[in-house]
Order: C-alpha cells, then structure tokens, then sequence
C-alpha cells in the first residue's frame, strides 16, 4: 500500500527535538511517507537558539517545485517561517502548486524564548498564509501575540480563537499545555463551522518540552493525510504528544535544557 506524502515547510534544529526533525520522525510514526523543505538552518540545543542561516525565496522554490512535480503530496504543514520573503514565497507556492491546505504553526518563540521569526514576515503570516490554512495552531504566548491579548482562562482561549479565525484562517486550535486548567491540559478548537471542541487530557508536569508544538502540528497533517476528519486528527495528534511527554517521565534525559519529545 503506497504511504500518504506529507510535506513539512520549516526550520531545522540540529539537535532534533523541533523543527523539520521532529515533524519527520513525527510523520513517519503516524506511517506517512515524509517529504520536507527547510527555511533555516539554525544552531540550536536544547538550551536555546544559537544564530540561523535562512534560505532565500528561490532556494525554498527550488526546494519545493521537484517534490510536487514528482509525487502527490496528501497534506502540509507549515513551521519556523522566518522572514518576509519566505511566508510570501510559502503562500505563492500553496497557491499555485494547488497543494493541499496547509496546517500552519505559527512559530514565533522558541521554548527557549528566542524569537524565530521578524515582525515583517509576521504580518504576511496573518494576511497571506493564515487564509491559505485548513488550521492554524498556535500555543498560549502565540496567540496572545495573535489576538492582541493576555489569555488567563478557557473563556479568553475561546475568544483567541475567534480572534484569530477573523484573520482568515478556516480553523484555529488554540493549544493550552503551556499551563493547567484546573489540572488538565486543555486545547479548543474553532472549526470553520463555528463550533468549538474541546480536547482534556492529564496536565503532566515533565518542566519545560522541546519540541512539543512541531510535533503536534507534523501529527495533525499526518492523521489528515490519512484521511481523518480535522476533529479527529487533533484528538489523534493530542494522544500522540501526551503519550510522548508521558514518556518523558521514565526516559534518559538528551540533553542539558528543555525535554525533547
């Protein structure tokens, strides 16, 4: 049986806890065929962000155009969208390669708090790309960014996501992990129906994860690949992570920082 191609669009993290890394080992666990683009390539461990080297617009085209032109490519998702020329050049190509709509993580922080991406390439984020997605997936500080406000309750998590839909996006998941909701770990999705799900698991305290939002996003594509309804691909994606960071608990330590999963 041929293997969904799910094709990631993002940075690399050398040390293989986020980034085009994860979303690979990611998509190939969900028993997807991965297919990738880098937009970066970043010097990084697990303790943070070193210096990056971005790609131009013409190598992510460069990049892109052999992979569509040889397979079908069943779903996408997006990750460390850099600079302005990069989320332009990442929407023309959506556009006009007719790939499918993409699960879009709007990285801006690191887990490390450095900031991987310019005010400039944000804005084209929200105005070219966010109308582009089938979801968007931004975490607590992202959306707060996102919607223009701080985000203390299941309420404000909701009110985010309608924000943040107003910018165009079909579906946003406002993931909540980054705290705990009355000891759960709590995401709500806004599907482009204007329904909200919820999605409750056990809030596991692991201290700071590496990685976790990549790999979340790689899953959702990869479940959508295979043909899941988005409700399902989240609740999928969600079982995957909280198993990983479960896992976290009886695990060697890699590293000196924040836990890769």
């Amino acid at each position: 049986m041929t293997r969904p191609v799910v094709l990631s669009i993002a940075g690399l993290d050398p040390s293989g806890g986020a980034g085009i890394v994860a979303d690979i080992k990611t998509i190939a666990a969900f028993g997807c065929f991965p297919a990738a683009a880098l937009t970066s390539i970043t010097f990084q461990n697990t303790t943070g962000v070193f210096g990056a080297e971005h790609v131009s617009a013409a190598t992510l085209r460069a990049q892109v155009e052999p992979i569509v032109q040889d397979v079908t490519v069943a779903a996408a998702k997006t990750g460390m969208l850099p600079t302005a020329e990069i989320v332009a050049e990442v929407a023309r190509l959506f556009a006009e390669e007719n790939l499918p709509a993409p699960v879009v993580d709007p990285v801006v922080v690191a887990t490390s708090g450095d900031v991987l991406i310019d005010d400039e390439a944000f804005k084209i984020l929200k105005t070219k790309l966010f109308p582009l997605a089938r979801v968007v997936t931004p975490n607590i500080p992202e959306a707060e960014k996102l919607a223009g406000f701080s985000i203390e309750s299941e309420a404000d998590m909701r009110r985010a996501a309608e924000a943040i839909q107003l910018l165009g996006a079909r579906s946003v998941l406002v993931k909540g992990g980054h705290r705990s909701f009355a000891g759960q770990a709590l995401d709500i999705l806004l599907g482009e129906n204007g329904i909200f799900t919820e999605f409750q698991t056990e809030y596991i305290e692991v201290s700071e994860v590496h990685g976790s939002g990549c790999t979340l996003s790689a899953a959702i594509a990869a479940a959508l690949a295979k043909e899941l309804t988005l409700e399902e691909a989240v609740a999928a994606a969600k079982k995957y992570v909280t198993d990983a960071i479960r896992a976290l608990q009886t695990s060697t330590r890699i590293g000196h920082g924040a836990k890769p999963l």
